[in-house]
């Protein structure tokens, strides 16, 4: 007797979505960048009739893309990586254009690493002299922040008709974290209600900006730089021209953009009992706190007074464990211990689904609370133990995912340090930039320090590092699914 042997025919890639939503990219990146020749038109800049030139192009041409819809909607958990990925690249082909077709920045691989940098939110520059550039050139680099902090696919998701679970495909593909869960039951509605509250906590910095006296302009950028912890300043000093009030404002807000959006929903919908009861929240601020109290003491002989050992702490600390990268001050002059504490926190980045990057808070409390379980099962292998959040047992194939998550992590870090190491910079300079870049955070140590940029490095080392930018943001494997062979194949 023979059995019948069903066969899966597993669809192939949905190119046509795919293209829809590069259209609906194009379309609405044209739209933003509409932005920057309202600026230019206040500063009486030519550049603007560059700006809205290239503006037209892409709202033209996406806007004829995207009335052409596919049959197929459907996006699987391929698609929507590979789709994460091609959105982010080809936002970052058509952001850079304008820097290079003004002549502000003459190489369009220096203005692609510069733009990547800032749709990343990472806040690497390739630039000696920031002031240089137009006022609507300033405004698209730092708004590109603003953009890339919550994520393209997020706001697209709020305006185009997608099933349902292809959106959640599309979410998580993008957003950071080890894991993506909906406030509201529509994917929609969850993509709302996370811009509402970019959009109030952005508006709340700007408003005390504002009232600190700080020039419009230089408050817009600096808030579009801290909501989406990109770093990108409008002065070559940083944030070092700014009053007290306006560093520790800028200092408080960082922190604030840096924390899960989850504890601010709960906040909202009143449920302060579990919001308080986060544990990725409480252990972030505790590392902010440890931290600054560390360096503040440490590096109390360089400054003239407690307040001053202080400030500097709290700014740095949170500048660099959200990767948002602003600087007060040339901390590659600090002791080493100092350093060194900035430079795990540089590895430990923000909270997941925040603006911020590196590896995540989250994904540190689950290694080591994996490490303990390992040496309780060496003393006693008859006990189960599990791993805990928020008071929840966690899947093993999430507790996995976060290790697979730390070998393609460390992989992809050595062997970018080995590829750029052939331009002939010291260990410091090499390690501490692929740090900076992937994990979104801007500044490293010595030659790629908070008063030098990355304009030293060759060609094929800025496209490594536009690589560890773009994997960074997309937490991998998006980027890694898009070059694996396979993932093109017809199944």
């Amino acid at each position: 007797m023979r059995i019948p042997v069903k066969f899966e025919i597993r669809p192939g890639m949905n190119v046509g979505m795919i293209r829809y939503i590069l259209c609906w990219v194009m379309e609405i990146e044209g739209l933003f960048l509409l932005l920057p020749c309202i600026v230019a038109g206040l500063y009486s800049e030519k550049v603007g009739t560059i700006y809205f030139l290239w503006a037209a192009l892409c709202l033209g041409v996406g806007y004829i893309g995207s009335r052409i819809k596919p049959k197929n909607t459907e996006i699987f958990m391929k698609e929507g990586m590979v789709t994460a990925a091609l959105v982010w690249l080809f936002m970052s082909l058509l952001g850079a254009a304008p820097f290079c077709i003004t002549g502000e920045i003459p190489g369009y691989l220096d203005a692609l690493f510069e733009i990547v940098s800032g749709f990343t939110t990472t806040g690497a520059s390739i630039l000696n002299d920031v002031e240089a550039l137009t006022h609507a050139s300033l405004f698209w680099r730092s708004f590109s922040h603003w953009l890339g902090g919550m994520g393209v696919l997020v706001f697209i998701l709020m305006l185009i008709p997608v099933q349902n679970g292809s959106q959640m495909n599309l979410m998580r593909a993008e957003s950071p974290g080890y894991n993506v869960s909906k406030f509201v039951p529509r994917v929609r509605g969850t993509a709302r209600i996370l811009y509402k509250i970019y959009l109030v906590l952005s508006v709340m910095e700007l408003v005390v900006l504002l009232l600190s006296r700080m020039n419009w302009f230089d408050a817009v950028c600096i808030t579009f730089g801290t909501a989406g912890t990109g770093g990108f300043g409008v002065l070559n000093a940083s944030c070092g021209a700014y009053t007290v009030f306006q560093q520790y404002a800028i200092s408080v807000f960082m922190i604030l953009f840096g924390v899960n959006f989850s504890f601010y929903f709960l906040l909202t919908a009143r449920k302060f009992r579990i919001a308080f009861r986060l544990d990725e929240v409480r252990v972030y601020m505790t590392i902010i706190v440890a931290a600054v109290v560390l360096i503040a003491v440490n590096t109390r002989g360089y400054f003239g007074s407690v307040e001053e050992s202080i400030r500097a702490a709290l700014f740095q600390v949170g500048s660099i464990i959200t990767t948002t990268g602003f600087s007060t001050l040339d901390f590659n002059q600090w002791p080493s211990f100092s350093k060194c504490i900035l430079v795990i926190l540089m590895f430990i980045g923000a909270c997941a689904g925040s603006t911020g990057g590196g590896f995540k808070v989250s994904r540190v409390i689950i290694l080591v609370r994996t490490s303990f379980r390992r040496l309780a099962t060496y003393i006693n292998p008859k006990r189960v133990r599990r791993i805990k959040m928020d008071g929840e047992t966690m899947p093993e194939e999430q507790v996995r995912g976060v290790e697979v998550f730390l070998t393609v992590y460390i992989l992809i870090f050595v062997l970018s340090m080995l590829m750029i190491s052939l331009d002939g910079f010291g260990f410091e300079t090499n390690f501490t930039a692929v740090a900076a870049t992937l994990n979104n955070i801007g500044p490293g140590l010595e030659q790629v320090g908070p008063t030098a940029n990355f304009s030293l490095f060759g060609p094929l080392s800025k496209i490594i590092l536009i690589f560890d930018m773009l994997a960074g943001r997309l937490e991998v494997f998006p980027v890694l699914i898009l070059l694996y062979p396979p993932t093109w194949k017809k199944r």
